[in-house]
């Protein structure tokens, strides 16, 4: 004779924690040496999943100076010090096979992960390729690099697996007037947000010259904000 168990009881509902406040930038030749200080901090087994091969120092200077900055996109997420803890970099097809594709790849700095930076930087990334006329987003991912298959695959891409690695592809709907304002009013908010920092840099900067002054504008440890 079987006897039925008891329904199981659904947990009751939890507000998930707010993430933090973390406008997204696009960033220009200016900021060519935040992003190799960035990228030369990773770990090895960090560039090994951003890159696909373990790249070294050289490779990374030689990536970061050879972005062509006047065909692809980066965006960037700083904190209050101006240092850069996370990109993305969209880069546009140029060959005949698909001009309507962008490929996007991102890092994030290892003290900063778990904020969901990367799926922030990829959902401009999708918006940023809709107002540009983009129609398909793909990845190219080494397949044990889960958290970026994941992004994708929540975004409702298409992944096609080769071994160790990954592909993801996702079409793009048309830009519309909502996400054409919508990214306007985020560079807007980000343009402001970066300047008031580094405004803040300059004062802290001047107040540490004074005596007695240095100690008190001393930065404090970092906490789950920018």
């Amino acid at each position: 004779m079987r006897t039925s168990s008891p329904s199981p009881v659904p947990p009751s509902p939890t507000a998930s924690p707010a993430k933090p406040f973390a406008p997204i930038r696009s960033l220009g030749p200016a900021h060519r040496e935040r992003m190799a200080t960035h990228l030369l901090s990773l770990s090895p087994a960090d560039r090994y999943l951003r890159f696909g091969y373990p790249a070294g120092d050289a490779q990374i200077r030689h990536y970061v100076n050879g972005l062509n900055l006047d065909r692809d996109d980066v965006f960037g997420i700083f904190n209050r010090r101006l240092e850069l803890l996370a990109m993305a970099h969209l880069a546009y097809g140029t060959g005949p096979d698909c001009p309507s594709c962008a490929e996007f790849g991102v890092s994030v700095s290892a003290h900063a992960r778990g904020r969901g930076y990367g799926k922030r930087l990829f959902d401009r990334a999708v918006m940023h390729g809709r107002n540009q006329g983009v129609e398909q987003l793909f990845i190219h991912a080494l397949t044990e690099n889960s958290a970026m298959l994941s992004i994708a695959a929540q975004a409702g891409a298409r992944l096609v697996r080769d071994g160790s690695e990954t592909e993801a592809f996702l079409e793009l709907p048309p830009a519309n007037l909502d996400s054409l304002l919508t990214e306007m009013m985020q560079e807007q908010l980000a343009q402001s947000d970066y300047r008031w920092k580094a405004q803040w840099q300059g004062l802290r900067h001047v107040l540490g010259l004074l005596p007695g002054v240095a100690a008190a504008t001393a930065p404090r440890p970092e906490r789950s904000q920018t």
